[in-house]
């Protein structure tokens, strides 16, 4: 079985077809994820970054790096966004496998830590994520911060 990761910036061939992905699994405006992943990939900016796992060349999961998911704390960042799995997939420890590979993605970037924002609760404590605090979205709802030491270290 052929599994890896790929940035979108790195292989700009998979733009069109990572587009669709984000926003059919997460049910946003194409435009909105057209505008941010098109961008990403010509910004002189680290941030954002946008990944897809693939198995056999075919998307089964994904996530992206930004600097602010809709939440109140805009003081942190980055922030891990769209972890997604096909159902197919899960329970085989996929989703765990993006989640370091985002922590490491964000070391290399130079970040300390990195933050994420949930409604789910325990998942994320079994990668070693740590609960800090709620936060609050525009439209009004309330979810869990957690974040997680990216192991960088300067040289």
């Amino acid at each position: 079985m052929n599994i890896k990761i790929i940035g979108i910036r790195e292989n700009p061939e998979y733009l069109e077809t990572g587009i669709d992905y984000f926003s059919t699994k997460w049910k946003i405006d194409r435009r909105i994820y057209a505008d941010a992943i098109s961008n990403s990939i010509t910004t002189d900016n680290p941030l954002p970054r946008w990944y897809l796992l693939l198995k056999e060349n075919e998307i089964i999961g994904s996530y992206g790096l930004i600097t602010n998911d809709f939440i109140s704390r805009q003081d942190l960042y980055p922030w891990l966004c769209a972890l997604y799995i096909e159902e197919t997939e899960r329970n085989k420890g996929l989703g765990k496998m993006l989640l370091e590979h985002g922590r490491k993605q964000a070391a290399l970037l130079g970040f300390k830590k990195l933050y994420l924002a949930t409604d789910h609760i325990g998942y994320y404590e079994k990668s070693q994520w740590n609960y800090i605090a709620n936060g609050y979205h525009p439209w009004g709802e309330e979810s869990r911060i957690y974040e997680i030491e990216t192991d960088f270290k300067k040289e």
